[in-house]
This record gives structure tokens, C-alpha cells and sequence, in this order.
């Protein structure tokens, strides 16, 4: 039966190989479980809740993507978009984050809209590949700030220097940068799992110390009441939120696009004529997952690269994902376990994936100063300006204008210059 489904011979591959690769894909995403709550909390939501709506969410997304679109394609909260939930817009526009759940089921919905159209291809397709690359680069400058924030190595300094080094003898810092150093080595061991052990190990040795104190590892699942169905779609539909929306569609649109090519090329699923098979049906699982996530209570659910792993396990169709889902509702029943986990251990996980997407500034073209500055614009507005949103409105606008100014017209593509023109009205218009 599952051969007859997911077509295993096919692609080559077994049960077991394919459960094999399940297990590898879930070790090396699961700190999500841990991270999501710690980060969305901060918001002001109920961190029980979160986790529960972390691990359903997580379950069904990927589960829609194994049974409906037959991809090893895990699924989950992306990391970065749940930074800027709580840190750019709850905290840094101080709206609620009821309103910031309004604004990630719209950009689920247009997602969605866009999947069964061609309008999807035509807006990835006009942007400027070095502005791709930024944006994931500077979403990966902002959550390594947020995370050596969060253990204490970066300090708010004095009016004259802004930051400063934070105490380095604080033991929550020295468990942190601790961690951190397992988790790079780990990974370059390929140990399997190599941010969670580290995420684990971090806390125990917190506990030990008498840092932090153990709630258990086993219980029941914390109630999803606080979250569930409490987006404000009224107030995610005000002038002010349409910003909001456009960047938890446009990153979610390129994450899961970046994702979906890297990983299909591990796993040989491209065609001959270099187009993915069933494409449509991978965007609108990707678009329900998020639609569904907002609904259960949290922040963009998308791909995760992570699930390179198990392709590399072997992995090559959906039963790798129905794995993962089965691994996440088991999950559930580790809630004592993620409110134990504390912010010193899981930051090092934050800059450990944000030292990973920064590696896109590599493959800028450093030859052409029209291509790389606006680039650098891009990364560098996120961490400075502590917004995705003006990161991506600032890049834009320069590459429109040293295309133009420099007589090189035709790289600025329609779209380019409408949302260039777009963004300049929103800054002189619109209170920041």
C-alpha cells in the first residue's frame, strides 16, 4: 500500500530507508519546538500554548505535504519570520500580537491565491537574485543580534556607541557560548541532531549549576485555548499592517522557494526540463500550512531546509514526511520539557541558523557595485534598523535607483520600480 502511494520503488528508495530519513529530518529541525515558544512568548503569548500550537501545527503542515504533494518536505515556524513577529512587529510596532496573527493568515491566503495562478512565477521571478540572497542574509544578521543579545554578549551601550559587550562572566553567557561550541562541532561531525543535543546539554548543564531549574520532561499537553483562533483580522486589514503582511508573504514566499529547489536537487526530483513536478501543489500546502498555523497560533509555518538531511538519509518521497508529523504530535507530550528549556540554551540555535543564512552573501556578484550594494543595503538595514520590513523596502528602493541613475534600465524590472515607488510612499506617508 505505501509503495502503491508514494510510489517507494519508484523513487528508489524503502519503508525503512524512508522512516530512517524521517527520524534524521525530525533530529535536526526539532529544536523548533523549543525555540518557537521561547521566542513568541516574548509577545506576550502563553508559552504552553505555543508549544502545543508549535508541534500541531508543525505535524499537519508537513503531513499536507507528504499525503497531498508526495515531497520529503518538513514543515514547520520558520525561524526569522518568528522574530519578526515578536520583535519587529509586536514589540517594535507595539502591535498585539492577536493583530500580528491577523497578518500571517492574510499572507497565507494570498499565498495561496497566488499558488493557483501565475502570478506567483511573475513576482519570483522579477526580483533580482542578489536581492534574494540579501534578504535571506539579513534575516540571518537579525536573528544572530537577537541572539547574542539574548546571552548576554551584546549589551545596549552608551548613547555614544549604541551596543556594547555584554558581562562575559555571567554564567548564563558562558553556558551559552558553551553551547554554541557544541553545536558548531557537533555539526561539523554530522552528528545527527547537532541543535537540539546542544540545546539539551546547555539547559542540563544549567540545571546543574543551579542556573536554571528542572520542570520535568513528560506530562499531558498544555491547553491551545490562549492562542487558538485569537488573530485580529480587523486590525491586521489597517493601512498600517499592510507592510506587516507584505513581508510575512514575500520571505515566506522566497524561504519556501530557496527550500524547495535546494531540496529537490539533493534528491534528484527536478525534471529533464529543469521544472519541479507538482510545484503547484507544493505551494498550496505550504500556503494551507500557514493559513492553519495562524488559525492554531503562531507565527508563518514553512519549509525548512532542514529536511536536506533526510534526503541525504536516503529520503525521497511524502512517507519521510509522515514521519516527521507522527514525531511532532509525539512531541506534544513534552511540554515540561520545552518550559525548562531557557533562554541562555536556545539562543546559541538562533545564531547558529542565522551563521547559516548569511552564507547566501557569498554568492553575490562582487563584481558589479550595482548589484552588491544594494544587496549589502538589504542585509545590513535588517540587524541596524531591527526590521525585516525596512531591510527589504530600503533594498529595493537603492536597486531601483543605482540601476536607473547608472542607465541600466532594463534590470529594473516593473515590479521592482512599483514596489521601489511603493516603499518611498510608505516611509514619507506612513508613521514608522
Amino acid at each position: 500500500m505505501l509503495d502503491r502511494y508514494f510510489g517507494l520503488r519508484e523513487h528508489g528508495t524503502s519503508v525503512r530507508t524512508e522512516i530512517l530519513a524521517g527520524f534524521t529530518t525530525f533530529l535536526t529541525m526539532a529544536y523548533i519546538i523549543f525555540v518557537n515558544p521561547g521566542i513568541l512568548s516574548q509577545a506576550g503569548m502563553d508559552k504552553g500554548a505555543v508549544f502545543v500550537a508549535t508541534c500541531i501545527a508543525s505535524a499537519l503542515a508537513t503531513a499536507i505535504m507528504a499525503l497531498y504533494a508526495n515531497y520529503p518536505l518538513a514543515l514547520a515556524p520558520g525561524m526569522g519570520l518568528n522574530a519578526f513577529f515578536t520583535y519587529g512587529v509586536v514589540l517594535g510596532m507595539h502591535y498585539s500580537w492577536q493583530v500580528a496573527l491577523g497578518a500571517v493568515f492574510i499572507s497565507g491566503m494570498l499565498f495561496f491565491v497566488l499558488s493557483v495562478t501565475k502570478v506567483r512565477e511573475w513576482v519570483v521571478d522579477a526580483i533580482p537574485q542578489s536581492q534574494k540572497l540579501a534578504i535571506s542574509a539579513g534575516i540571518g544578521m537579525f536573528l544572530a543580534l537577537i541572539a547574542l543579545h539574548n546571552a548576554g554578549i551584546v549589551a545596549v551601550g552608551p548613547k555614544e556607541t549604541m551596543v556594547t559587550l555584554g558581562n562575559l562572566g555571567a554564567r548564563e553567557t558562558l553556558l551559552a557560548i558553551g553551547g554554541f561550541v557544541v553545536m558548531v562541532a557537533f555539526d561539523r561531525l554530522k552528528v545527527p541532531g547537532a541543535i537540539i543535543i546542544a540545546i539539551l546539554a546547555t539547559t542540563a548543564a544549567g540545571i546543574l549549576l543551579g542556573v536554571s531549574q528542572f520542570g520535568g520532561i513528560f506530562d499531558t499537553p498544555p491547553s491551545l485555548a490562549p492562542t487558538f483562533l485569537q488573530l485580529d483580522l480587523a486590525g491586521a486589514l489597517k493601512a498600517g499592517v499592510v507592510t506587516i503582511i507584505f513581508v510575512f508573504f514575500f520571505v515566506d514566499l522566497f524561504d519556501n522557494t530557496g527550500t524547495l529547489v535546494g531540496v529537490a536537487q539533493r534528491a534528484g526530483l527536478i525534471g529533464t526540463d529543469g521544472k519541479i513536478p507538482r510545484l503547484g501543489k507544493i505551494f498550496m500546502a505550504d500556503s494551507t500550512a500557514t493559513i492553519a498555523g495562524s488559525l492554531l497560533g503562531t507565527s508563518t509555518v514553512t519549509s525548512y531546509i532542514e529536511s536536506a538531511a533526510g534526503v541525504r538519509a536516503g529520503g525521497r518521497t511524502g512517507l519521510v514526511g509522515v514521519v516527521v508529523a507522527v514525531l511532532f504530535l509525539l512531541s506534544l507530550f513534552l511540554a515540561p520539557l520545552a518550559g525548562t528549556v531557557p533562554g541562555y540554551a536556545t539562543a546559541p540555535a538562533l545564531l547558529f541558523v542565522g551563521c547559516l543564512m548569511a552564507r547566501g552573501l557569498a554568492e553575490l556578484d562582487w563584481e558589479d557595485v550595482t548589484e552588491y550594494v544594494p544587496a549589502m543595503i538589504t542585509a545590513l538595514a535588517m540587524p541596524f534598523t531591527f526590521s525585516i520590513a525596512n531591510g527589504i523596502a530600503l533594498g529595493f528602493v537603492t536597486f531601483a535607483a543605482v540601476k536607473i541613475l547608472s542607465g541600466r534600465f532594463s534590470e529594473a524590472k516593473p515590479a521592482i520600480l512599483v514596489l521601489a515607488v511603493l516603499f518611498v510612499i510608505r516611509f514619507a506617508v506612513l508613521p514608522q
